[in-house]
């Protein structure tokens, strides 16, 4: 028998989703990216995918205590190129970044994914992974501080921010 829950209960738990699902994309993600994407999904269409991904993946997973943010990371890096998904595939990999990944531990969850993904979907994930490390040295040269680094915290320490 399904729960029976108020239309205010259901968007209630709805903007707690997003809320939370929005900070964690905005950490990892970075600020800009998501403001851009976020304003150039078309209001009446692609809005819902949006307000879903942040919700349901942003945050009902990433934000779940289980795995650090830099597993989470290694994993999307993982999926991303076994799916050959370039684009998210350089998000992911900032985010990883940011999450306190290094290059060569990047590289190496390439290299794992590669074995079962395929050369060719390595090969793009290697070309793609080093231009956003590349990036992101040079803006870490800029910044001269070590870069935009995310300390890990639990979930409950995500909800009192």
């Amino acid at each position: 028998m399904p729960a029976d829950y108020s239309e205010e209960e259901v968007a209630k738990a709805r903007e707690i989703l997003y809320n939370e699902g929005i900070k964690m994309r905005y950490q990892v993600a970075g600020k800009e990216y998501v403001d851009t994407t976020l304003a150039a999904a078309d209001p009446d269409y692609g809005r819902h995918m949006q307000e879903y991904v942040t919700q349901a993946c942003w945050g009902s997973i990433w934000t779940r205590p289980g795995l650090a943010l830099k597993t989470r990371s290694f994993l999307n890096i993982a999926m991303m190129c076994a799916l050959n998904r370039s684009p998210e595939l350089a998000v992911h990999t900032k985010g990883a970044l940011s999450n306190g990944a290094t290059p060569e531990e990047i590289r190496e969850v390439v290299l794992q994914a590669a074995c079962y993904c395929g050369m060719p979907a390595g090969m793009e994930a290697f070309k793609v992974t080093a231009e956003v490390i590349k990036k992101w040295r040079e803006e870490e040269e800029k910044r001269g501080e070590g870069g935009e680094r995310h300390v890990d915290v639990g979930v409950a320490d995500r909800v009192r921010e």
